[in-house]
């Protein structure tokens, strides 16, 4: 007996269940309120807002390897606008979409469909409509039951429990303590079970990092097949939430020019690698204290928290969006207005993915740990040796860099790291940015992806982008693993 809820509804049933709900030609969003108007396809044609579509069509070539692991692993059964964008680096790919459909279809602890509403309360937390509007369509699909769709108020008591961990998983995953996992683990009928929690914990770090990934690289909501021009009247509530990933008549004061600078682009390239030469230099003469070091991480995780990411003192969260989370105002924002002004510090040594997360998470949930693993080392290790026109390039600084400075907003440091890298190699436009997308992934712009690196190709910046959400999903396993590790012991 299925433990976890009612049973899936027939086929017939969820697809006539589907057909009540009227969907936006742009984003596939499920609304409640309906108003009949017209709604405009994205300003920008191909998978990306912010990349020209024919840059991805030659970076990809969407050549037949991309084809057969779409065939092989896609679980819409279709190239999306993820996959497209995403697969101008194939060999990471690859990593992505298996570790992906392992977490979806494969034997696991958790029914088919609870690991697609899952997803969609994860997206949620940022307002990532494309992700919801994906997953209400596959939720559907695997049998879930429609009336789910309406808002966590229709859903099972314990799918509902999951709020608060996603809460904080999303924004503020140094709160979670084993506290946390007690409760939801503890005897009675809406209980979890340790892989049953893990299998969601890694649904939920992996649908947070990647609505990160949309907004950050601009996905496109993915075009109505069956309207010629993209433009049809379809039922909305006050606007659409696909409009923030394209940066649809969005302006962000705090963005303007004048904050950025106007030193030229290519002087910009040519000082960033002189100082990667440097710093390579500097560390071979000599090596800073472990007291020097720990003051820089401090200081660089104390910068961190000024580093302004917008101005949406009033953010908007669509009726549509909001029916699937609780607490819509809680987020990372939060930390620095109440006044904190101590993050606390993890210390990665304490508690490794290699030597902790891995084998718990391999142990509770069968085999994810090594996909996981082998997503984290490709990314890490990806490189082409090239900056912009430069070829033949040691860009291993540059990389940890990007990864390090996502774990110190989180608070975690690596003893044997020197932080004052960061500041070196990491611009203050390129710190916006990487803030904005790891923290509060829906108020990226256009603007602030164009404004960092200017020479380097947009390849290079998914390449960032891949990074970026693979360091934001692994430090987000951290603080939840450690806490399970804690309630274990």
């Amino acid at each position: 007996m299925n433990r976890l809820g009612p049973g899936p509804v027939g086929s017939a049933t969820a697809a006539s269940a589907a057909g009540q709900y009227r969907v936006c030609g742009n984003c596939r969003k499920v609304p409640r309120q309906e108003k009949r108007v017209q709604v405009s396809p994205p300003l920008t044609r191909g998978p990306s807002a912010f990349i020209p579509e024919n840059e991805v069509m030659q970076a990809n070539g969407l050549d037949e390897r991309t084809n057969l692991l779409v065939e092989e692993y896609s679980t819409s059964g279709r190239l999306d606008n993820i996959t497209q964008v995403m697969s101008i680096h194939t060999q990471y790919l690859e990593s992505f979409l298996r570790s992906q459909f392992y977490m979806l279809r494969m034997d696991g602890p958790l029914p088919l469909p609870y690991r697609h509403y899952i997803a969609i309360m994860a997206a949620a937390r940022h307002q990532c409509s494309y992700l919801i509007n994906m997953h209400v369509d596959e939720f559907l699909k695997t049998g879930g039951i429609a009336e789910w769709l309406n808002g966590l108020e229709y859903i099972p008591q314990r799918l509902k429990n999951l709020n608060e961990i996603n809460k904080l998983l999303a924004h503020r995953p140094w709160l979670i303590t084993k506290e946390h996992i007690q409760k939801l683990v503890k005897t009675g009928e809406n209980n979890w079970s340790l892989p049953e929690l893990v299998h969601a914990v890694v649904l939920l770090a992996h649908y947070h990092a990647l609505a990160s990934f949309v907004f950050g690289s601009g996905i496109n909501p993915e075009r109505d097949p069956d309207t010629s021009n993209g433009v049809r009247l379809i039922a909305v509530n006050n606007f659409c939430v696909c409009d923030l990933a394209n940066d649809n008549n969005i302006e962000n004061a705090s963005l303007t020019s004048s904050n950025f600078g106007i030193a030229d682009s290519l002087s910009e390239l040519e000082a960033l690698m002189e100082r990667m030469k440097r710093l390579q230099e500097d560390k071979e003469d000599e090596e800073a204290s472990q007291e020097e070091m720990a003051t820089r991480f401090e200081k660089e995780k104390k910068e961190s928290l000024l580093v302004i990411s917008g101005a949406f003192d009033d953010e908007i969260v669509s009726t549509d969006v909001s029916r699937y989370i609780e607490d819509p105002g809680f987020g990372y924002k939060d930390f620095a207005r109440r006044g904190e002004d101590h993050l606390p510090t993890f210390r990665a040594q304490d508690y490794t993915w290699e030597n902790h997360g891995f084998s718990l998470v391999n142990r509770l949930y069968s085999d994810i740990g090594h996909l996981l693993d082998e997503k984290f080392r490709m990314v890490y290790n990806l490189t082409y040796n090239t900056m912009a026109t430069h070829e033949d390039v040691d860009t291993t600084t540059l990389r940890r860099a990007l990864f390090n400075y996502v774990h110190c907003m989180y608070g975690i440091r690596y003893d044997d790291y020197d932080y004052g890298e960061v500041n070196q190699l990491l611009e203050r436009s390129l710190k916006v940015y990487i803030k904005t997308v790891t923290c509060y992934p829906e108020r990226t712009t256009k603007r602030m992806y164009d404004s960092y690196w200017r020479q380097f190709k947009h390849s290079e910046k998914v390449h960032v982008n891949l990074l970026l959400m693979e360091a934001r999903m692994q430090a987000e396993l951290l603080y939840a693993l450690r806490a399970i590790t804690r309630h274990l012991t």
